[in-house]
């Protein structure tokens, strides 16, 4: 499941993922391949493998068990409200089949009563799938941030004309050789950037 969620959101941060080459030059980075080859007609092209970033860059392995564990809790507050609506209905049902109500208007009470719980536990369960879409999208935009920034610096030396992306599930690339993935160079250059939020390391000391 968390390959899943992580492999959609940055499938979707670099799909469109192209860059142009800079003629501004700027200090090397340490780590980086040989002059990459050029392709047919003189451009240099590269590709970068979409599911080794979602499973080697920190960020996305942070950031990962942030939203599974979101997802969890919203589960088990979802599963738990559950219960407990089947448990009044269920009783509902008992009381009514046994004439247990004193009037009427105490069963129509009942009654309302559930309904009001149905309606309330569809309104938190629409609550909270909004908010787990807000924090993906923002996490699929701070990937998609931090890979541009990276990018930007990153191709200031190597000056290719495109970059593309290329994920297993679903891409355009049907074939592309070795000599062109630059996947290992941008998540070591991503890594070596990336500086964990406080409150993302305060929970893992937690852990």
């Amino acid at each position: 499941m968390k390959k899943n969620i992580i492999s959609t959101l940055t499938f979707a941060a670099l799909a469109a993922l192209t860059v142009v080459s800079c003629n501004n030059t700027a200090p090397k980075m340490d780590d980086q391949p040989q002059a990459a080859p050029s392709s047919a007609g003189g451009l240099k092209i590269a590709y970068v493998e979409v599911d080794s970033v979602a499973s080697q860059y920190q960020f996305c392995i942070e950031y990962t068990k942030i939203l599974e564990k979101k997802r969890n809790n919203a589960t088990s507050t979802l599963n738990q409200k559950g219960n407990q609506l089947q448990a009044a209905i269920n009783n509902f049902q008992q009381k009514l089949n046994n004439n247990g109500f004193k009037s009427r208007e105490e069963a129509e009470s009942a009654q309302m009563g559930i309904q009001r719980s149905q309606q309330s536990l569809q309104e938190l369960q629409q609550r909270l799938a909004a908010e787990l879409d807000k924090e993906a999208a923002e996490f699929s935009e701070a990937l998609r941030d931090s890979l541009n920034h990276f990018l930007d610096e990153y191709n200031k030396d190597k000056k290719y004309d495109m970059i593309l992306s290329k994920t297993d599930a679903t891409s355009n690339i049907l074939f592309a050789d070795k000599r062109f993935d630059i996947t290992q160079d941008v998540i070591s250059g991503l890594n070596k950037r990336y500086k964990p939020a406080p409150a993302t390391e305060k929970k893992e000391e937690q852990k």
